[in-house]
């Protein structure tokens, strides 16, 4: 499938920023939010929305806003989509840009079609969607909507000890200002995220693009083990409280309780012993924790049980150990109406769940939010070998042109 004549490819996007954040260490892509490779992405993003006529501006979040609105309509009530454009460490190129892309496409395919509605659509760029730098995910999405309190977001701090507050701050925002934005969230009236699938679901089902039903329930928790830092050399191993055997337990506790939860998916995707010394005996050990289900009620008895057992393996380690949660997001349903008139619109569609999080997810506890997903042949994300077919770009851009002309007829 080729995109029509005057509206943009999805593959010709992406292209324009495919040497854009690449790692040449881990593979793949790394943008965390406010990085010379995330506001290079943002300034693309800027470029493309103008040239397109359309008003952009940045709003005390972070949060990037282009508006096409020929009548000249208020902004409350607006049909909006978009994504973002950060990324996890070593991840994709589809994670976030790809809905970035498939938005700034699907204008051009309604333009094209001769479309002027009256309602406004406005496309979004989220920052701190993945959470890869200060730790919580949905950062912009969770301040806009007051999820997050202002001071709690303002003092998170990078692997490198920069605030939020500071990078915000060098980045042209005013710290000051964050927070829950009511003027900003009263301009969506819908919300529809298009994004990369992240599974199989596609793959096994034989169609381009699905419909989702709902996101999985999931947090973030900080598992600390301290110990007693000593010399590698000199410490007799009867001698020792070494935080990292008790964090490999731990570590092995989560993949064994997580197995005893049917749908249950728990991950430790960081460690970081201090002070990190190859001839050394850390003092303490940080471990960051991801756990996930359907059932909230599920989601915290696997963390509690997590929690009994690193405590258990840090006491016969001779540590102790504590468990923090950093962020957690019940399960959310989007809203079964506009789930409706999307599967109207789109009537190949399947309907899939998933169990990855998305700034869609934060909003549907204020505006009616759905969301389009597009195959990804390898069933992989997050990782350098997520990958969408061309012509599957292109048919997820004209699912969402379709879908976003449908909801532009519904009154505000």
């Amino acid at each position: 499938m080729t995109a029509p004549t005057g509206v943009a490819s999805v593959a010709g996007l992406l292209g324009d920023i495919a040497g854009t954040g690449r790692d040449a260490s881990r593979g793949g892509y790394s943008r965390p939010v406010f990085s010379t490779a995330e506001r290079d992405l943002v300034a693309w993003f800027t470029d493309q929305a103008q040239r397109r006529g359309l008003d952009v501006e940045t709003d005390r979040n972070g949060i990037v806003w282009a508006w096409w609105n020929p009548a000249g309509a208020p902004l409350t009530g607006s049909v909006v989509t978009g994504s973002h454009l950060d990324s996890v460490p070593g991840g994709g190129a589809f994670d976030g840009p790809l809905g970035v892309a498939s938005s700034l496409a699907a204008l051009d395919h309604l333009r094209a079609r001769g479309s002027a509605p009256a309602r406004p659509l406005g496309i979004a760029v989220f920052p701190e969607e993945e959470g890869s730098r200060f730790g919580v995910a949905c950062l912009g999405s969770r301040l806009l909507t007051g999820a997050l309190a202002p001071e709690r977001a303002l003092n998170l701090t990078g692997p490198d000890g920069t605030s939020f507050a500071d990078a915000a701050r060098a980045a042209g925002l005013d710290p000051r200002h964050v927070g829950r934005d009511d003027e900003a969230l009263s301009r969506i009236g819908v919300f529809l995220e298009l994004h990369v699938e992240q599974g199989r679901g596609l793959i096994d089902l034989g169609a381009p693009v699905a419909v989702a039903s709902s996101v999985l329930g999931h947090g973030r928790w900080r598992l600390t083990i301290t110990g007693e830092g000593n010399h590698a050399g000199a410490t007799l191993m009867a001698d020792r409280r070494d935080p990292v055997v008790a964090a490999a337990a731990a570590v092995l506790a989560v993949r064994d309780v997580a197995r005893q939860h049917d749908g249950a998916r728990a991950t430790v995707g960081r460690i970081v012993p201090v002070p990190g010394g190859t001839n050394v005996i850390a003092g303490r050990v940080d471990a960051w924790l991801d756990v996930r289900h359907p059932d909230d009620d599920v989601t915290a008895a696997v963390v509690a049980e997590i929690t009994r057992r690193a405590q258990h393996a840090a006491a016969v380690e001779g540590c102790t150990a504590t468990v923090t949660e950093e962020s957690l997001s019940p399960t959310a349903h989007f809203d079964a109406g506009l789930r409706e008139r999307l599967r109207e619109v789109l009537p190949g569609a399947p309907v899939l769940a998933t169990g990855a999080g998305h700034d869609a997810a934060v909003l549907a506890d204020h505006v009616p939010t759905g969301m389009l997903f597009v195959r990804n042949p390898t069933g992989v994300s997050h990782s350098p070998a997520e990958h969408v077919e061309d012509p599957d770009a292109e048919a997820g851009a004209l699912a969402l042109a379709d879908a976003l002309a449908e909801l532009l007829t519904a009154p505000a």
